[in-house]
Parts: C-alpha cells; sequence; structure tokens
C-alpha cells in the first residue's frame, strides 16, 4: 500500500468481504501510516458489520475495535 504526501488523513473506510481480509487490510494501513508517523486513533475507529457475526475481533496494534451500529461518514449516515 502506498501513501503519498498525507499531513492528515482524516476519514477511511476499509471494505472487505471477510474478516480474515478486514484483519489484513486493517494492518496494512496501520504499517503504512506508522511508516509516514500518522496516528490512527483506536477510540475513533470502529467495525460495521453486515449479515455476519464477528468471530475474530478486528484490532489494531493489538485493542479490539469496537463494533459500531451506525456511523457518519463524510457527512453521510451507515447503518
Amino acid at each position: 500500500m502506498q501513501l503519498n504526501d498525507l499531513d492528515f488523513a482524516g476519514d477511511l473506510i476499509l471494505l472487505s468481504q471477510t474478516q480474515k481480509q478486514m484483519q489484513e487490510k486493517t494492518n496494512s494501513v496501520a504499517a503504512a501510516s506508522a511508516a509516514v508517523v500518522l496516528n490512527i486513533h483506536k477510540g475513533k475507529s470502529n467495525i460495521l458489520l453486515y449479515n455476519t457475526a464477528c468471530t475474530n475481533p478486528i484490532t489494531l496494534d493489538e485493542e479490539t475495535l469496537e463494533d459500531a451500529i451506525i456511523f457518519t461518514y463524510l457527512g453521510s449516515i451507515i447503518d
């Protein structure tokens, strides 16, 4: 993954069809962000599930991310 010229990234959504893919994408974004000294705020990071149960929680730096029922992304409500 390549991140170019980012001093601040306010909003990001990762989409995935499996929990394994979501964990891999989360790890990849965390590594790319750390490489350019960007921090991901774990308290503002959530997981929204559709038609599935989360049997293995998604983690960021070994902390489990909270599940969300609804959230706002760039002014749009997603539920």
